[in-house]
């Protein structure tokens, strides 16, 4: 089932998640500053392109530097990216058939404006990095 869910996720809006996604990391990958949000950005484009049998999850270990990291992503970033999930739940939510995927892109929204100091790891295994 996650399969078909991630196929048709895929074709009405993973795609254009996962090109965003790789913009912002290739654009904040120009600058050497910008290397670890680049890589945070590159991460979270996998997990938009396949969402379905994968979860974020807190990191214990992540530290007061991923606290300032989130705050400068959030200006850098992840405001335009979060936009973009909520347009795009929006669009999926007016049809019945895209209710899911409408939920799952909210879903995202939290991860899209702070995602340092979090994992994404398989839903059947959320507790594995702790």
């Amino acid at each position: 089932m996650k399969t078909i869910l991630n196929i048709i996720w895929l074709v009405l809006s993973g795609v254009w998640l996962f090109l965003g996604y790789c913009l912002a990391g290739v654009i904040l990958c120009i600058t050497i500053i910008g290397i670890p949000f680049g890589i945070a950005s590159f991460r979270i484009a996998v997990y938009a392109l396949w969402p379905f049998g994968y979860t974020a999850v807190e990191r214990r270990d992540a530290g007061p530097a991923s606290c300032v990291g989130n705050v400068l992503w959030l200006v850098l970033a992840g405001w335009w990216l979060a936009l973009g999930h909520i347009v795009t739940g929006i669009a999926l939510c007016i049809t019945i058939i895209g209710i899911p995927f409408g939920i799952a892109n909210f879903k995202m929204v939290p991860l899209s404006l702070l995602p340092l100091g979090r994992e994404i790891v398989p839903t059947d295994a959320p507790f594995a990095s702790r």
